[in-house]
């Protein structure tokens, strides 16, 4: 086990969907795997149920962040999803929804306005999939690569959407760190 694995060192500073959602996923694993016994007998029984319980406790957390949590995160999903429908997504989500908005922004069809809202998000994650997607607008490329202690400005220089200019004095910026090396 990796040092980063030991649970004293996982402090969440609160739960939000991408936590439960991931803890719901463990447990639906488990219960498949416990299904799949052949043996049947009265412990697996009660773990099964325990199990349920857990899963649909989860879900009731997710819906209590975000009111018909799985379907959102199924439309976010879907390649069918259109920008006007990401848009919707995203102006209705809270602020807590980390993994829906981290999935809205990097889904190929959201607009250049929903991912220039998105790029405010405090979701490292969300911000990076904003400095890496295709549709984000100039301006807010070159905010985000304007804070070079923060590694946006990476994903900026080596998103082809952006500018060669930005990209171009981004890459001189890469180029200077990589020779200054380690700090």
């Amino acid at each position: 086990m990796r040092r980063s694995d030991y649970p004293r060192e996982f402090n969440p500073i609160k739960r939000t969907t991408q936590i439960i959602y991931g803890e719901r996923q463990h447990l639906k694993a488990v219960l498949d795997s416990i299904q799949k016994f052949v043996l049947k007998t009265d412990q697996l029984d009660r773990e099964k149920n325990t199990l349920q319980e857990l899963i649909e406790l989860r879900t009731r957390e997710l819906n209590a962040i975000n009111r018909d949590w799985d379907h959102k995160l199924e439309m976010a999903r879907s390649p069918q999803a259109t920008s006007q429908d990401l848009g919707l997504l995203a102006e209705a989500a809270p602020a807590d929804d980390y993994l829906l908005l981290r999935t809205i922004a990097e889904h190929p069809n959201a607009s250049a306005r929903t991912l220039d809202k998105l790029a405010g998000h405090p979701y490292d994650a969300v911000q990076e999939n904003v400095a890496r997607h295709p549709n984000t607008s100039v301006q807010t490329l070159e905010d985000l690569a304007a804070d070079p202690g923060r590694p946006l400005w990476f994903l900026v220089a080596c998103n082809a959407s952006a500018p060669l200019e930005l990209r171009e004095k981004l890459k001189r910026r890469m180029n200077a760190a990589t020779a200054a090396g380690p700090n």
